[in-house]
């Protein structure tokens, strides 16, 4: 009978997968094949030329690539930290006001990304709804902290924050309040508890959401252009410059293949020790 139910499951799931392997494998490869194509050439019927990755390395795009890097962990970091009691207190301490909280957070997810963005930058610029208000009623004015590296991470953790947030919620709530009251009984103190009780208990849902917002804060294009301008370029700028004003395909996909490797190498060893059936509360 399980054997029956597992043949039926991968029936169903072959057209979704069959979809899902054109979609994502096909650019994919689309993408490595331009990426050793001589400079400059819109099609695949060339000898193999490894010279974008040479470019790369000659004109600096590797410092691109290490600012988006340094940008996505810095918002996991900061995400993880804001993100944490909030998510404690809905996985264990709020009730039914869980509820409240995760339609208030969805909601965001209702409005574009670029349009949130916008108005921070409406909100945040030199004359703007906060610095205007302020040299009207006062005098005062200061520098728009926009187009500075701050504003990006800014950006990319009010974007991403509901992706941190419920992988975290769905994650403490596997902690079993037995293993906390247990701890405290012995002694344990509210750090210990945390670090040695509550964090690695809480694991799958800890690297669900570092991952994915890691992984979407190191292709983040909108972020960086509303909020970053050309005062901070990071390595989706580069892209896009390559794929249109230079019409340079095989340097923009060489700078996405190799943004897709590395992420997937950082990626790859904690998703090797994720736990699904764990954090989607099914039975082994």
């Amino acid at each position: 009978m399980e054997r029956l139910e597992r043949r039926m499951g991968l029936l169903a799931a072959l057209p979704i997968g069959l979809l899902l392997m054109v979609s994502f494998i096909m650019p994919m490869v689309v993408i490595a094949g331009f990426a050793i194509m001589p400079q400059k050439v819109f099609e695949l019927a060339h000898m193999p030329d490894f010279s974008s990755f040479a470019v790369i390395w000659e004109q600096g795009y590797y410092k691109s690539l290490l600012r988006s890097l340094g940008l996505a962990f810095l918002t996991t970091a900061i995400l993880f930290v804001v993100c944490w009691p909030l998510a404690y207190g809905m996985a264990k301490v709020f009730g039914r006001f869980t509820l409240v909280i995760t339609v208030l957070v969805v909601l965001l997810l209702f409005v574009s990304e670029n349009i949130r963005l916008f108005g921070w930058n409406l909100t945040l610029m030199k004359g703007g709804l906060i610095e205007g208000h302020l040299r009207a009623w006062t005098g005062l004015s200061f520098e728009t902290p926009l187009y500075t590296w701050p504003a990006i991470v800014f950006g990319m953790c009010y974007v991403y924050f509901p992706f941190m947030l419920f992988p975290l919620a769905q994650g403490i709530a596997l902690v079993p309040d037995d293993a906390r009251l247990a701890a405290m009984d012995m002694g344990a103190g509210p750090w210990r508890i945390l670090f040695e009780i509550e964090m690695p208990l809480a694991a799958p849902g800890i690297v669900v959401g570092c991952l994915l917002t890691f992984v979407l804060s190191a292709g983040a294009v909108a972020e960086a252009k509303l909020l970053g301008g050309r005062s901070v370029v990071v390595l989706t700028d580069d892209v896009e410059s390559a794929f249109t004003y230079a019409q340079n395909w095989p340097l923009g996909s060489a700078l996405s293949l190799m943004l897709i490797v590395i992420v997937a190498l950082i990626a790859l060893v904690p998703i090797s020790r994720i736990d699904l059936d764990a954090i989607m509360g099914r039975r082994k």
